[in-house]
């Protein structure tokens, strides 16, 4: 089994302080064997939010997989948004705008969708999604992972203009390499719905899970929260845990559970994931 921690749009600039150090004690309790963070690390890529991020990443002494999001872009200076795009987030959180991640159960894949040219918007393009089916359909019997900041897919009550751009045009691409999962963030909003309710793609059907603000202020009418994935193939259960300012804890919220058929992930019941014996 494989425990991941998946982390979004943290915002140094506009945390809430008090949540810092009960969600590190937490993820340091959980134990994951790796955390993803789906970008927006800052709220206006400033050097001191990069150092406050900086340091947050440095009190987790786990494996990550990190991408920008369009908020780690220079906003207001043009020609840093142009020329320098991404400088401050490749000096203080990492250079690899591709990191990836493998064992033996599970590999893992961040693709950046930040652009200059949107403010708020992102995008892949083919040259991305061919290396992701590069990199990843080559691989065999593991569960398949790609992180990036804003989403692939989204339920369908959510509108198209939502998705990253060409995200059609990928998913069609990465059911050919058999990708599992689709971790993002961006809309500050928790959840977890398979591919199929949008795409029908070859039969393929993979999961979408969205992870809301970790820290930031900037709440879209749901508390602060991160997601926790265990990876008990072929059963995957997503718990997302919320923020409680009266208890100054976080606690599991809600919970989904997911198998994998001839046809992908579809909904399963709690009853299909079992954890292993200690």
């Amino acid at each position: 089994m494989r425990t991941l921690v998946h982390l979004s749009d943290l915002h140094f600039g506009t945390v809430r302080e008090e949540i810092i150090q009960p969600l590190v004690g937490l993820i340091e309790r959980i134990q994951p064997d790796m955390i993803a963070i789906s970008g927006d690390l800052t709220q206006r890529a400033r050097q001191k939010e990069f150092r406050a991020a900086r340091e947050f990443l440095d009190a987790l002494p786990f494996p990550k997989i990190i991408v920008p999001g369009n908020h780690d872009i220079p906003l207001f200076n043009l020609f840093a948004r142009f020329t320098k795009k991404l400088d401050r987030y490749r000096r203080f959180i990492i250079e690899d705008l591709e990191p990836f991640y493998s064992d033996h159960e599970i590999a893992v894949l961040g693709v950046n969708t930040a652009r200059s040219a949107t403010f708020k918007g992102g995008r892949v393009n083919a040259q991305q999604v061919a290396r992701m089916q590069e990199r990843l359909g080559a691989l065999a019997g593991l569960t398949k992972i790609v992180v990036t900041h804003h989403p692939f897919d989204l339920p369908e009550s959510y509108s198209d203009k939502a998705l990253v751009g060409r995200a059609r045009m990928a998913m069609q691409q990465l059911a050919g390499a058999n990708v599992d999962l689709f971790l993002a963030g961006h809309l500050h909003v928790g959840l977890s719905e398979p591919t199929a309710l949008r795409f029908q793609v070859s039969g393929h059907s993979a999961l979408i899970i969205q992870a809301g603000t970790a820290l930031s202020m900037r709440v879209r009418g749901e508390a602060n929260s991160f997601n926790v994935v265990r990876i008990q193939r072929p059963n995957i259960a997503v718990s997302r845990l919320t923020w409680r300012p009266d208890l100054k804890i976080f606690i599991s919220a809600h919970s989904d559970y997911f198998r994998h058929t001839d046809t992908g992930w579809v909904r399963g019941d709690k009853l299909d994931y079992a954890e292993p014996e200690e």
